[in-house]
């Protein structure tokens, strides 16, 4: 038998929202969206090989926990999912995303020699998606982000990326249906 979930009004209680800390609301399984940038935009990921081990550590975090990758793009300096909760664990996706930042902060720095660096992100921000249409949206949003952002001329190029896989895998009809969904607002709500 699942417990009670607290509704929003009795999670807030005592609690505040800082501008720079979203709350996390991880009470429902299901397809979420998260996305999550270095701290002042730094490029963390600016070569191949560190774009390789983080995308294979972002794999292999999410597995653990039985969560199920939909879509993702690791650029230089953010990256973003979606993915699918495994039942009743969404609230794991902060323990997933605490392992993943905290095992690329410990490489990172062994990488650059600077170990007392301790902030390399900033917060997360993740989405329930509990609409179709916000769902298709981001599906393409983040299958188009190294596109959007200019690093390719076609997402399917970015290998760091799940355009290629979806555009291999999917019907045609599939891969239409999904670029269809316009994500400019998407894109101005994760300030891009």
């Amino acid at each position: 038998m699942m417990p009670d979930v607290p509704s929003d009004e009795e999670c807030l209680r005592g609690t505040r929202h800082w501008p720079h800390a979203p709350p996390h609301r991880l009470s429902e399984s299901g397809v979420y969206f998260l996305t999550a940038r270095a701290r002042e935009k730094a490029h963390l990921f600016a070569t191949a090989g560190r774009r390789d081990w983080f995308e294979q550590l972002l794999f292999d975090t999410f597995a653990e926990r039985g969560w199920k990758l939909e879509a993702w793009a690791v650029l230089s300096n953010h990256y973003h999912v979606v993915a699918h909760s495994p039942p009743g664990g969404a609230e794991t996706l902060r323990a997933v995303v605490q392992k993943l930042h905290s095992l690329a902060t410990k490489r990172l720095n062994t990488e650059d020699g600077t170990p007392g660096r301790t902030r390399l992100w900033q917060n997360y921000r993740e989405t329930h998606l509990t609409y179709p249409q916000s769902y298709l949206a981001r599906l393409n949003y983040v299958h188009q982000n190294p596109r959007h952002h200019g690093l390719v001329p076609l997402a399917s190029q970015w290998k760091w990326c799940s355009a290629a896989a979806f555009k291999r895998e999917a019907t045609q009809a599939w891969v239409k249906t999904i670029a269809s969904f316009p994500f400019d607002e998407i894109a101005a709500e994760d300030g891009e």
